[in-house]
Protein backbone atom coordinates (compact mmCIF):
# COMPACT_ATOMS: atom_id res chain seq x y z
CA UNK A 1 0.00 0.00 0.00
CA UNK A 2 1.42 3.46 -0.46
CA UNK A 3 0.84 6.21 1.80
CA UNK A 4 -1.49 8.34 -0.90
CA UNK A 5 -3.84 5.06 -0.90
CA UNK A 6 -4.32 5.45 2.90
CA UNK A 7 -7.46 7.54 4.25
CA UNK A 8 -6.63 10.60 6.13
CA UNK A 9 -8.57 7.89 9.32
CA UNK A 10 -6.41 5.36 7.95
CA UNK A 11 -3.67 7.00 8.53
CA UNK A 12 -4.75 8.34 11.99
CA UNK A 13 -5.15 4.84 13.02
CA UNK A 14 -1.79 3.78 11.88
CA UNK A 15 -0.36 6.64 13.66
CA UNK A 16 -2.10 5.52 16.85
CA UNK A 17 -1.29 2.28 16.52
CA UNK A 18 2.55 3.09 16.21
CA UNK A 19 2.36 5.33 18.96
CA UNK A 20 0.84 2.89 21.11
CA UNK A 21 3.48 -0.16 20.38
CA UNK A 22 6.55 2.28 20.84
CA UNK A 23 4.93 2.98 24.54
CA UNK A 24 4.47 -0.70 25.14
CA UNK A 25 7.57 -1.85 24.10
CA UNK A 26 9.21 1.38 26.37
CA UNK A 27 6.93 -0.17 29.02
CA UNK A 28 8.46 -3.69 28.64
CA UNK A 29 12.12 -2.54 28.50
CA UNK A 30 11.27 -1.17 31.61
CA UNK A 31 9.46 -4.30 33.17
CA UNK A 32 12.42 -6.38 31.70
CA UNK A 33 15.25 -4.03 33.34
CA UNK A 34 13.13 -4.37 36.71
CA UNK A 35 13.05 -8.18 36.28
CA UNK A 36 17.07 -8.06 35.70
CA UNK A 37 17.19 -6.03 38.99
CA UNK A 38 15.30 -8.50 40.67
CA UNK A 39 17.15 -11.81 39.78
CA UNK A 40 20.52 -9.96 40.47
CA UNK A 41 19.39 -9.07 43.88
CA UNK A 42 18.15 -12.87 44.38
CA UNK A 43 21.34 -13.97 43.38
CA UNK A 44 23.47 -11.84 45.04
CA UNK A 45 21.76 -12.84 48.65
CA UNK A 46 22.88 -16.86 47.60
CA UNK A 47 19.70 -17.73 45.66
CA UNK A 48 20.05 -19.45 42.42
CA UNK A 49 18.37 -17.78 39.61
CA UNK A 50 18.01 -20.62 37.00
CA UNK A 51 16.15 -22.56 39.74
CA UNK A 52 13.83 -19.13 40.22
CA UNK A 53 13.29 -18.89 36.77
CA UNK A 54 12.01 -22.58 36.67
CA UNK A 55 9.96 -21.82 39.90
CA UNK A 56 8.45 -18.99 38.60
CA UNK A 57 7.31 -20.70 34.81
CA UNK A 58 6.06 -23.84 37.35
CA UNK A 59 3.97 -21.22 39.34
CA UNK A 60 2.36 -20.17 36.39
CA UNK A 61 1.61 -23.67 34.57
CA UNK A 62 -1.80 -25.22 35.77
CA UNK A 63 -2.00 -27.39 38.78
CA UNK A 64 -3.22 -30.57 36.94
CA UNK A 65 -0.74 -29.83 33.77
CA UNK A 66 2.34 -29.43 35.87
CA UNK A 67 1.66 -32.71 37.90
CA UNK A 68 1.04 -34.43 34.46
CA UNK A 69 3.87 -33.28 33.37
CA UNK A 70 6.49 -34.27 36.12
CA UNK A 71 4.55 -37.95 35.78
CA UNK A 72 5.35 -38.25 32.85
CA UNK A 73 9.23 -37.35 33.45
CA UNK A 74 9.17 -39.69 36.86
CA UNK A 75 7.77 -42.11 33.94
CA UNK A 76 10.75 -41.80 31.64
CA UNK A 77 13.19 -41.18 34.17
CA UNK A 78 12.01 -44.75 35.72
CA UNK A 79 12.00 -46.04 31.74
CA UNK A 80 16.02 -45.68 31.21
CA UNK A 81 17.06 -46.51 35.34
CA UNK A 82 17.86 -43.16 35.87
CA UNK A 83 15.23 -42.78 38.69
CA UNK A 84 16.53 -45.13 42.32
Amino acid sequence: MEADVLTSAAQGRLKSFIERIERLEEDKAAVMADLKEVYAEAKSEGFDTKILRKVIRLIKQDKAKRQEEEALIDLYLSAIGELA
